[in-house]
């Protein structure tokens, strides 16, 4: 192999190759269209090879040349974080991916965010739900309900949170370099600039009524910007029982935690080929609107061929490098590459699975818009049926359908 040719775009290249001279042939000989196969690609041998984006193709080889087995016309399902705008402002920045980006996610969107140390993602609430998972680093979350109790924690890498709608709250990045975290809502059309900022409605409310509202002179109201702060950096926090103490006041803290340590808790499926840890309402009690799995595979492992019966599937590839093919009705099916920070999408009941393409652990997160996660497994399905009926559909033998997993195994050596 020429040094410094990608394999990917090299075999690329050959099937190129092989397709121009049969074009030719067809030219010389009148022959009709024909197709020529490499491995699982194939390329009509009329079309020149295109002129390609190479960093694009190296990071999507799946969709410049689709295995043979992807058919007719099944729509985007993958949106980079990388293509989002960023937002910078002092205190760090954020960016999100919503149905605007990809248009099939009309469940739920997705927001990065980063908070230097100090930085305060100022107190707010949505008309959304808002579910997160810490990427990296630390932060300080606040929140009160509507019963006037306040609740305030920290939070690491791999814990999640959960702030109902409505709820308002804040984030603080704390030592030592601050943290990055994933936010998700429960409504594909939300748009983070529209959230309801505390500095905001303060400057837009005549001086004279803070003053009555408070009981305190107009005087003590210094002016405030006109937009809200949004992401400023702020005074490090202290210690974290003098900040909960100080904010129960006379109530006491919330009766339900708004955070939970989603990578402490023991592994809800594990295998060969990886793990996965499932968290909804049934025991994170403060998320009922919101479900999600968090799978780890290890190279050359699978997430099952399955489907979602009650919710569609938002996803968020935290690190790695995988591909996921989605069937849909009426023979349609469709192979697109995922690697980190990339948002993948599939509409309740595709058909899909995942596998990992890299050398290192594919970690990725499920998320649905659903009280309790739910999934079907194919191998379990048909294991569970008349064997004869399974025969006469696929044709296999006892003998192959013995060596089927007869329970769902989500992950997969």
């Amino acid at each position: 192999m020429a040094e410094g040719v990608n394999p990917s775009r090299r075999r690329f290249l050959e099937i190129g190759s092989v397709a121009l001279a049969a074009g030719a042939l067809t030219a010389a000989g009148g022959q009709t269209q024909q197709e020529v196969k490499s491995g699982e690609h194939s390329a009509s041998s009329s079309l020149p090879l295109g002129k390609e984006n190479a960093a694009l193709y190296d990071e999507n080889p799946d969709s410049v040349l689709p295995p043979a087995t992807d058919h007719g016309n099944v729509p985007t399902f993958k949106y980079p974080f990388t293509l989002a705008h960023k937002r910078v402002q002092p205190g760090g920045w954020t960016r999100q991916v919503t149905v605007a980006d990809l248009h099939v996610s009309k469940e739920i969107a997705g927001v990065e965010m980063r908070l230097i140390a100090g930085g305060i993602r100022e107190l707010h609430w949505h008309n959304a739900s808002e579910w997160a998972l810490m990427l990296n680093g630390n932060a300080r979350i606040t929140c009160i309900d509507p019963d006037g109790r306040s609740f305030v924690d920290d939070v690491k890498e791999g814990d999640i949170w959960n702030f109902p709608s409505g709820y308002p709250h804040s984030i603080q990045g704390l030592r030592p370099d601050g943290c990055e975290f994933l936010l998700v809502f429960d409504d594909g059309s939300f748009d983070e600039y529209e959230t309801v900022l505390l500095t905001d409605w303060m400057a837009h409310t005549p001086p004279e009524i803070l003053a009555k509202n408070f009981g305190v002179p107009v005087s003590a109201f210094p002016p405030l910007p006109e937009e809200g702060r949004y992401i400023f950096p702020g005074t490090l926090p202290g210690p974290l029982a003098a900040d909960q103490r100080a904010a129960q006041g006379s109530l006491g803290p919330s009766r339900l935690p708004f955070d939970f340590r989603l990578m402490e808790m023991p592994a809800t499926k594990k295998a060969q080929g990886g793990e996965v840890r499932i968290v909804d309402g049934s025991n994170f009690k403060a998320s009922p609107q919101i479900a999600a799995a968090h799978v780890i595979l290890h190279p050359g492992g699978l997430r099952e061929m399955h489907w979602h019966p009650n919710a569609d599937e938002w996803q968020y590839y935290v690190k790695g490098k995988g591909r996921m093919t989605v069937f849909a009705a009426g023979a349609r099916a469709r192979t697109m590459d995922f690697e980190q920070g990339d948002v993948g999408y599939v509409q309740r009941n595709f058909p899909h699975y995942i596998e990992n393409t890299g050398d290192t652990d594919l970690v990725f997160l499920e998320v649905f818009k659903a009280s309790h996660y739910q999934d079907v497994s194919l191998s379990n399905w048909l294991t569970h049926l008349p064997p004869q009926l399974v025969f006469d559909h696929l044709g296999i033998t006892q003998e192959t359908l013995d060596k089927f997993p007869r329970e769902e195994r989500v992950v997969m050596p």
